[in-house]
C-alpha cells in the first residue's frame, strides 16, 4: 500500500514527472467486494487532483480541504498544479501522467476548456471518473463539478461598485483570463450587471493581465492614464487585484479617490481593504471547494449518483465585516 502524500509541482513539466515518477504510479487499490476502497472502510483510494495553479493562496487553501476530507475518507490524495495559471501545457502534461498513473478517480479544473477534451476522453476510455472544481472542461466526461457559481460573483462585486460609486460614472476591469471559465464568468457577471441594472455606469475598458501583479499593475497604471475621470477598477482574481492596489500605491492615489474591488482573499488585498485603497473584495469558500472535490470523487469511484453542480458560494467583505467570525473562515492568507 502506498503512504499518503501530496504531490506539489510549481516549476516545470520535468519537475511533475519526477514527482509523479516518485509516487510510483500505481493504480488505486480495491476493497474486498471489488468496489474502490476508502470511504467503505477497505484500503486506500487514491485520487488525483489536477489544479489550475499552485502559487495563489487560493489553491493552498483548496488544498487544505481537500486533503482534510481525504484524511477522513481514508484517500490516498495527489494534489497538483503548474506554476502560473497561464501554463496550459504544463497543466495537461499534469493530467496525462494522472490518467497514466490509473488512480480511482481525478478531479481536474481546467486552464483551457477545449485543450482538456481529448484526455478526458482518455480518462473515461480507461474507466477512470472524472470530477471538476473552480473551472470546467467542455466535456461531457466529467459526473460533476465543485464551484463558485462565477457569475453570480461578478454581479455581486458590480453591486457593490454600482452602491460605492453612487451609481454613476466610469469603471474598467483588470481580468486574469478571457479563456479559463472563472475569468470568462467573473467578468461577465460584472458587465451584465452593470449594463441591465446601473445605466448611468459606463464599463469603458476591460484588459487582461493573466493574473500576474506585475503585469495587471502595468495595465492598472495605463488604463488609469488614459481615463482621467475614472470611478472604478475591479480585478477578477488576486494577482489582478493586487496589481491594481500596487499601481495605485506607485501612482500616490489616496485611499476613497479610486474605487478599487478585488476577487479572492490573500494577505495583500486583506491588508489593502484594511488600509481603505482596496474598498473591498470578493470572497469564496476555497477549503469546501476542495472538499466537496474529493467526496465527489469518492463517490464517483463508488458508483454513487453525485449532484450536477455544487455551488460553494461568493462573499462580499470589506473594512466593516472583515474581522466576523463567518467571514474570517472564508479568507486565505
Amino acid at each position: 500500500m502506498k503512504n499518503p502524500r501530496i504531490t506539489l509541482v510549481t516549476t516545470s513539466i520535468v519537475a511533475a514527472l519526477t514527482l509523479a515518477a516518485c509516487g510510483g504510479g500505481s493504480t488505486g487499490t480495491d476493497g474486498a467486494d471489488g468496489s474502490a476502497g476508502g470511504a467503505n472502510g477497505g484500503e486506500q483510494m487514491d485520487v488525483a487532483l489536477v489544479s489550475k495553479g499552485f502559487q495563489h493562496q487560493f489553491w493552498q487553501a483548496v488544498n487544505t480541504g481537500a486533503q482534510e476530507a481525504a484524511d477522513e475518507l481514508n484517500v490516498d490524495l495527489t494534489f497538483d498544479g503548474p506554476a502560473s495559471e497561464t501554463e496550459v501545457d504544463a497543466q495537461l502534461q499534469m493530467l496525462r501522467t494522472a490518467i497514466e498513473r490509473q488512480p480511482d478517480a481525478i478531479g481536474y479544473a481546467a486552464l483551457d476548456p477545449e485543450a482538456c477534451k481529448p484526455l478526458l476522453q482518455q480518462a473515461q476510455d480507461n474507466d477512470i471518473p472524472v470530477v471538476q472544481f473552480d473551472a470546467g472542461c467542455d466535456s461531457e466526461v466529467p459526473v460533476n463539478i465543485s464551484k463558485t457559481d462565477s457569475i453570480v460573483a461578478g454581479a455581486l462585486a458590480a453591486d457593490h461598485m454600482a452602491e460605492l460609486i453612487g451609481g454613476e460614472g466610469e469603471v474598467a476591469i483588470v481580468a486574469h483570463s478571457q479563456i479559463n471559465s472563472t475569468g470568462v464568468e467573473r467578468r461577465d457577471g460584472f458587465v451584465n450587471q452593470i449594463e441591465s441594472e446601473y445605466p448611468d455606469i459606463d464599463v469603458v475598458d476591460i484588459q487582461y493581465g493573466d493574473g500576474d501583479h506585475l503585469k495587471s499593475a502595468d495595465i492598472a497604471k495605463a488604463i488609469i492614464a488614459a481615463n482621467p475621470d475614472l470611478a472604478g477598477l475591479y480585478g477578477t482574481n488576486e494577482g489582478s487585484a493586487i496589481g491594481i492596489v500596487n499601481a495605485a500605491n506607485e501612482l500616490g492615489t489616496e485611499p476613497g479617490e479610486l474605487t478599487i474591488i478585488g476577487f479572492d482573499s490573500g494577505q495583500a488585498q486583506i491588508d489593502a481593504i484594511k488600509s481603505g485603497i482596496m474598498a473591498g473584495a470578493i470572497t469564496q469558500d476555497p477549503k469546501e471547494i476542495g472538499r466537496l472535490t474529493v467526496e465527489s470523487a469518492v463517490k464517483a469511484a463508488n458508483g454513487e449518483e453525485v449532484e450536477p453542480v455544487l455551488d460553494t458560494g461568493s462573499f462580499w467583505y470589506d473594512q466593516s465585516n472583515i474581522d466576523n467570525p463567518e467571514i474570517q473562515e472564508k479568507l486565505y492568507q
